[in-house]
């Protein structure tokens, strides 16, 4: 029997996110049919991609200005849409969004929650997801009526759908019953834009420069954010480097910060201890820059350099 799976869409400034189309990957399967939920964004200039991953189904999610930013009224917008729509599995990616809406879903309607996998297998309703540090994977067993997944990022390479040509995508409208978005408790009070020259998300970036107690203080770390602007790159950090007051917590990378898995993630002036090495070990190709050629980082890399990172990082970034 086919299974009809819901998939949140991300977008940024009405374009969807990369990372949407690993996701998207994940979730395909010649049993599945896939609906994609679009809520902050235009569906019909979303249409060509989406089709091209295997989307049959875009439902445009329609909420009102007042709407947009609660939280509340967002998930109980996509419950209306995963009971309109006979959804039996809804795929969100495990970023600041999806964090804040997936528990929400779940928690709304009983539904069983697993975040951060980087496989799933739905014949048999099962999720991976890393745990104890990354020092294990577990495979958790789900069961319910509907099953909430988070993605991580970056974790699944995009393919293409081989099949039907596009255009073979239909669009549909979906405005949920106004007396069911109640948002109980909770208000937005004020909203703003972010800011247009903010670094790259680190959990969605697909190249990360990261520095660590070899950076020496904060205004050294400009060094980073400059090159990082050559390389369309966000910028991470050690623990060292945001306990010490260098950078905000918001750019710390490892066990009690983020969770990334870039493409490429260079460490500059990093020991890799286990807790950092936590958050990165998935990156697909780690590169060292370190004055000490016994750091454990320079044992869990794929290249390295034994140098300076104060001294290499200005020269890459003039080459670059």
């Amino acid at each position: 029997m086919m299974k009809n799976i819901g998939i949140i869409i991300e977008t940024d400034n009405g374009k969807i996110k990369e990372t949407n189309f690993g996701m998207i990957t994940l979730a395909r399967d010649n049993d599945t049919q896939l609906f994609a939920f679009v809520m902050d964004a235009d569906a019909r200039a979303l249409k060509q991609d989406l089709e091209s991953f295997g989307i049959t189904n875009i439902i445009d999610v329609l909420l009102s200005p007042d709407q947009q930013n609660n939280p509340v009224i967002r998930a109980k917008a996509i419950i209306n849409a995963i009971k309109e729509f006979n959804i039996c599995a809804v795929f969100g990616l495990s970023t600041a969004i999806g964090k804040d809406l997936l528990p929400r879903i779940a928690a709304l309607i009983e539904a069983p929650l697993v975040m951060d996998c980087f496989h799933v297998d739905l014949e048999q309703n099962l999720a991976k997801t890393s745990q104890y540090s990354g020092k294990t994977i577990a495979t958790i067993k789900l069961t319910g009526e509907v099953l909430i997944l988070g993605v991580r990022p970056n974790a699944i390479e995009p393919v293409k759908a081989q099949g039907p040509a596009q255009g073979s995508g239909q669009r549909l409208e979906l405005k949920p019953d106004g007396t069911n978005l109640v948002s109980k408790g909770f208000r937005v009070i004020k909203t703003g834009e972010a800011d247009k020259n903010a670094n790259i998300d680190l959990v969605e970036a697909d190249v990360i420069i990261a520095g660590g107690r070899g950076m020496k203080n904060g205004e050294n770390f400009t060094l980073l954010s400059k090159c990082a602007e050559k390389l369309n790159a966000a910028v991470g950090a050690s623990r060292v480097a945001v306990d010490s007051g260098w950078v905000p917590y918001a750019m710390q990378v490892g066990q009690t910060g983020e969770k990334v898995s870039p493409r490429v993630y260079i460490a500059c002036g990093l020991s890799g201890s286990i807790q950092h090495f936590a958050g990165m070990k998935t990156a697909g190709m780690v590169i060292a820059i370190n004055t000490d050629e016994n750091a454990a980082i320079m044992s869990n890399c794929d290249y390295y350099v034994k140098a300076d990172a104060l001294e290499i990082i200005p020269e890459l970034t003039k080459i670059l």
